[in-house]
């Protein structure tokens, strides 16, 4: 790494960029229901990608009859929607990081398994600005579960794996960039994905 250096950072937008604001969601509706706090975000994970809202696919209520076949959700659509929205939580320490590689003259993109939700969350928080490109599942018709996509994102950038980097909060991600010979970081805590990232990018 450190002889080629890296070029290209590509970085997940909930769990990186901003809080996890749809998980963070599910979790909290089980707290107060009752409900398995483990189960029911992996039955809603489950669910964005089978109806295909995740992908483009399919719409909201696509999204909310596919979960509402797997569990009884004990909310309604529109204050459990608030709920996510509330949830992402933008940190200014990563936009901090972004622009800081950006500056070194890096490119920096956002890759995420998202929604037209994240369009509504830039109009809030103005979060595009930060970055060269957004490749945005929901406009791709691919989401990471399917590892090609980053030959796909990469090939966009005019970027080898080799001299690129990926930080996601899914480890299941993280491999599958590795699978296809990108660098990539597990971020689990922002103070410790900024300093793992800085590291990276010196080439240590």
């Amino acid at each position: 790494m450190a002889k080629q250096g890296i070029r290209c950072v590509l970085f997940d937008f909930g769990g990186v960029i901003a809080e996890e604001g749809f998980r963070r969601a599910l979790v909290d509706v089980a707290h107060r229901h009752g409900l398995d706090p483990e189960m029911l975000p992996r039955l809603a994970m489950d669910a964005v990608y089978e109806s295909g809202f995740v992908l483009g696919r399919g719409g909201e209520a696509d999204f909310w009859r596919a979960l509402q076949d797997k569990v009884t959700f004990p909310e309604t659509f529109d204050s459990f929607r608030a709920e996510v929205m509330r949830g992402f939580v933008v940190r200014p320490e990563m936009l901090d990081l972004v622009d800081e590689l950006s500056a070194s003259g890096k490119t920096v993109a956002i890759l995420s398994d998202q929604t037209h939700w994240l369009d509504e969350i830039d109009r809030r928080d103005g979060i595009y600005r930060h970055f060269d490109r957004v490749f945005n599942s929901y406009y791709l018709g691919k989401g990471k579960r399917d590892a090609s996509l980053f030959r796909d994102v990469l090939k966009e950038l005019g970027c080898r794996p080799s001299v690129a980097l990926f930080v996601d909060d899914s480890e299941d991600h993280v491999m599958r960039a590795r699978s296809e010979g990108l660098h990539a970081i597990h971020c689990e805590r922002p103070a410790s994905c900024i300093a793992a990232v800085r590291r990276a990018v010196k080439g240590e």
